[in-house]
């Protein structure tokens, strides 16, 4: 088999329509993320997958474990050196 067989058998192709106005926003994010649209679409795609995918994963515990899951969510950071550093910085978002 050749390199472009190869290449062609492990490729396929996905066609869309898609409104002008659609398309032109794809455009400009993939110019601003530095990618082409092929490669923008299937990025943001991907992503939108993984996602959903991960938003389905299920976890069995005990009602014990759960609790205990729970109150770890619930309960407030234990303040530590780093912590405290942070909390007294100035936001990177903050320029003034």
């Amino acid at each position: 088999m050749s390199t472009a067989q190869e290449l062609a058998a492990k490729r396929q192709t996905l066609n869309l329509r898609i409104k002008a106005e659609e398309r032109d926003l794809i455009d400009r994010a993939a110019r601003i993320a530095g990618k082409n649209r092929t490669e923008f679409i299937l990025d943001a795609s991907r992503h939108a997958a993984e996602e959903t995918l991960l938003d389905q994963a299920l976890l069995r515990l005990s009602p014990d474990a759960f609790a205990a899951f729970e109150a770890r969510l619930d309960a407030p950071p234990a303040p530590n050196t780093r912590l405290r550093k942070t909390m007294r910085g100035r936001p990177p978002w903050d320029t003034e």
